[in-house]
């Protein structure tokens, strides 16, 4: 049998590819992150007796050679681009784009998710604010896919449920409605999250029915750094980064900010300017993740305090109602224990406030 040059140069070639890429997966540079996905990649596993007999290792193997795969963001994006585009599928895990935004599908509701958020705020109320006079309120932050499923034929959440069963499991606290309020236009395009400049008419509606006014003057300012939200590291497509923009003013200027991420009380600033430079500009609001936060104003146009239990939502609302409070205290129970709230906390006459988006309140076990 006769083999020509060129079959065996191609046999050869795949090996070289086949090999090469192997040799690359095993034993190139390691990252322990994805900055493109925000997210921590699996690590090698331990390979023992055990592991190995149970079928662990090649399961955990699995895991760890995908995430480290050669060239993986490239065949991440040729995968998206082949779904949405040659295959013509309406998403790709869970993601999809319309009129140029970029969202998650969520379709079920989780009757499991909203229980356990509900039971973790009766927890709060029944622990800390039961029989004190403090003023307790809840609002929840639609996303993006509420308004992109109502101009096309995507399933969505069942919206008008999942308000009315929170607003029925926490009937101890006033519901603001905010739905009306908001607009995909309000939101980012490659983000989950809502433009602080496009909502101030939002902090207005929640402070007039918690009985206050916030109606000061802003200076809009933008970040001098494209603004590539999460949802573009996960679709691994190349679309328009967003323009961040953020919100100031003398009053934020003067205010001091209290982090106490290590547990120590650490100075910070309304608006990160280190984290706007960072993996994600949007942490520049309120230090981003960080379980208590409190924003003291010397300047408040009354003496006033306001908690707010919330997710990231709250950290571009949160200086929008500081001209009214002397105090604002801002508690993430995603990365603080809800017993220790005490320690940090005390309720005495405050205006209290649950602010959830609808991705957190449907998949709510982070909430401790």
């Amino acid at each position: 049998m006769k083999y020509s040059f060129k079959n065996i140069a191609s046999v050869i070639g795949a090996g070289v590819i086949v090999f090469g890429f192997s040799l690359w997966g095993l034993f190139g540079s390691k990252g322990d992150f994805s900055e493109s996905e925000r997210r921590v990649l699996a690590k090698l596993p331990e390979a023992n007796a055990e592991t190995i007999f149970s079928g662990k290792f090649m399961s955990d193997f699995e895991n760890y050679a995908l995430d480290h795969f050669p060239m993986r963001d490239t065949f991440r994006g040729i995968k998206s681009a082949s779904v949405l585009g040659f295959f013509r599928q309406k998403e790709t895990n869970g993601l999809y784009i319309q009129d140029g935004y970029l969202a998650k599908a969520e379709t079920e509701l989780s009757d499991e998710m909203l229980s356990h958020a509900a039971e973790r705020f009766q927890h709060i109320y029944d622990t800390f604010l039961k029989d004190t006079d403090t003023n307790v309120y809840f609002s929840i932050v639609p996303d993006k896919h509420y308004f992109l499923s109502e101009e096309s034929s995507r399933l969505s959440l069942d919206y008008d449920r999942l308000v009315s069963e929170m607003k029925s499991k926490t009937k101890y606290m006033e519901y603001i409605d905010i739905f009306p309020l908001l607009s995909i236009e309000d939101y980012y395009r490659t983000d989950t999250h809502w433009r602080q400049e496009n909502i101030t008419d939002v902090a207005a509606a929640i402070g007039s029915a918690m009985g206050v006014n916030p109606d000061a003057d802003y200076v809009t300012l933008e970040l001098d750094k494209p603004f590539y939200g999460v949802y573009y590291g996960q679709l691994a497509l190349p679309v328009k980064a967003d323009t961040l923009y953020y919100l100031n003013n003398s009053t934020l200027d003067e205010c001091t900010v209290t982090s106490y991420n290590t547990g120590l009380p650490v100075e910070k600033s309304v608006y990160d300017m280190e984290k706007a430079q960072g993996r994600d500009p949007y942490e520049m609001f309120l230090c981003g993740a960080d379980p208590l936060i409190t924003i003291e104003n010397p300047n408040a146009k009354t003496d006033k305090e306001l908690v707010i239990f919330r997710d990231s939502f709250g950290s571009s609302l949160a200086p929008l109602l500081v001209e009214e409070y002397s105090k604002i205290t801002l508690v993430d129970i995603r990365y603080m224990q809800s017993g220790a709230i005490g320690s940090f906390v005390q309720f005495e006459n405050q205006d209290v406030l649950f602010l959830y988006s609808t991705l957190i309140l449907n998949n709510s076990l982070a909430m401790k």
